[in-house]
């Protein structure tokens, strides 16, 4: 009996080995490879959140904003505005070409007399107004030095809800300010720029934006231009969680025009427009709730002369999808008088291309 139960003792103990060692190979030999197979990284010039608590399901930020913000800070400003010997205030700019061109906010040298740039290097170079747009709230200086760092652009339209962003200032002479957050909205209107043809179509981000931040850079997680930091939403006057940057491909436009003409060469289409909602969506029997009304049309107007009806509803511009007032008031503004644009319009139900359509200019011609 002693026997017995010694034999079947070793039996089980057999049995439990061979069953551990046997869990054991499966896991490392199937389950690891396929845990690996499934985490493989990213590559290197493309964005995936890295998970870094499979417990926690915590998202970690890249970590390559140590690299982006020592890049671009040496590219951001300090501006100082004064009249006369009296200081105004100031703001952030951020350098273009490495000759000097500096871009910052109108707000942020408006009625001064005199401004003052000190560069990520400490250096202090009088600046002078190339030319401004109030309408955007962009204004481009100018200092006679060379060799200075430039920003790279990226491309404002490939910029996604929920992408980090990092907003990057040099407020009070503090050198470098450096915050990050996430992109909250993109086209949004908050009504802060007066003028007929104000165009406010921001990027909205939750990175921390204070004054003396105006005119400091937004960039993406490669250290490209996004947009220019410009305003908050605030009932306290500090930063609050809403930021608000005009977006890169509309500066770039607005840049290149004061450069080379000091102004602004605004294009019009030449309609009187709205959103569209569900209730007009259903009036015209769209298939969904996107584009932008036309409500009237200007006589003598591109838009006339292209055949745009009162009742037509814009879908694109140029291939670009213009869902808001902002959206489509930003694509024209990155146009000149003589451009052409091509147009996708739904009317009575039936969508319609128009190719080759001149822009006018605020003349007219």
């Amino acid at each position: 009996m002693k026997q017995y139960g010694l034999i079947l003792g070793f039996s089980m103990l057999f049995s439990a080995a061979l069953s551990t060692t046997l869990t054991y190979y499966l896991f490392r030999h199937w389950w690891i490879k396929e845990v690996e197979a499934y985490t493989e990284p990213a590559e290197s010039n493309s964005y995936r959140p890295v998970l870094t608590d499979t417990r926690s399901n915590v998202w970690a930020a890249p970590e390559d904003f140590v690299a982006i913000s020592e890049r671009v800070t040496s590219s951001v400003v300090n501006v100082q505005v004064f009249d006369g010997v009296s200081p105004l205030g100031g703001g952030s700019g951020v350098v273009l070409t490495s000759d000097g061109y500096i871009v910052t906010n109108y707000h942020v040298i408006e009625g001064a007399t005199r401004i003052q740039v000190t560069l990520n290097d400490k250096r202090e170079l009088a600046a002078k107004v190339i030319g401004s747009d109030p309408s955007t709230d962009l204004a481009l200086l100018k200092v006679r030095s060379t060799g200075l760092r430039p920003v790279s652009f990226g491309d404002s339209d490939d910029v996604q809800i929920g992408e980090w962003a990092l907003a990057i200032g040099n407020p009070f002479n503090l050198t470098s300010t450096v915050t990050a957050g996430i992109v909250s909205a993109k086209a949004r209107n908050i009504n802060i720029l007066s003028g007929t043809y104000a165009i406010e179509s921001f990027i909205q981000t939750d990175a921390a934006v204070n004054p003396g931040n105006s005119g400091g850079a937004l960039v993406n997680d490669r250290g490209e231009l996004i947009g220019i930091n410009s305003a908050i939403m605030s009932e306290g006057g500090s930063y609050e969680g809403y930021s608000f940057a005009i977006p890169a491909n509309l500066v770039s436009k607005v840049v290149s025009d004061l450069r080379d003409y000091g102004k602004v060469q605004r294009a019009l289409l030449g309609v009187n427009i709205a959103e569209v909602n569900e209730f007009v969506a259903r009036d015209l029997n769209l298939p969904n709730i996107s584009g932008v009304l036309v409500r009237s049309v200007t006589p003598g107007s591109s838009a006339e002369e292209a055949g745009i009806l009162p009742g037509d509803v814009i879908l694109k511009v140029n291939g670009i999808r213009t869902n808001s007032v902002p959206e489509l008031q930003e694509q024209v503004a990155r146009f000149r008088p003589g451009d052409a644009i091509t147009l996708e319009y739904v009317r009575a139900g039936k969508q319609y291309t128009k190719e080759n359509i001149l822009l006018k200019g605020l003349a007219g011609n």
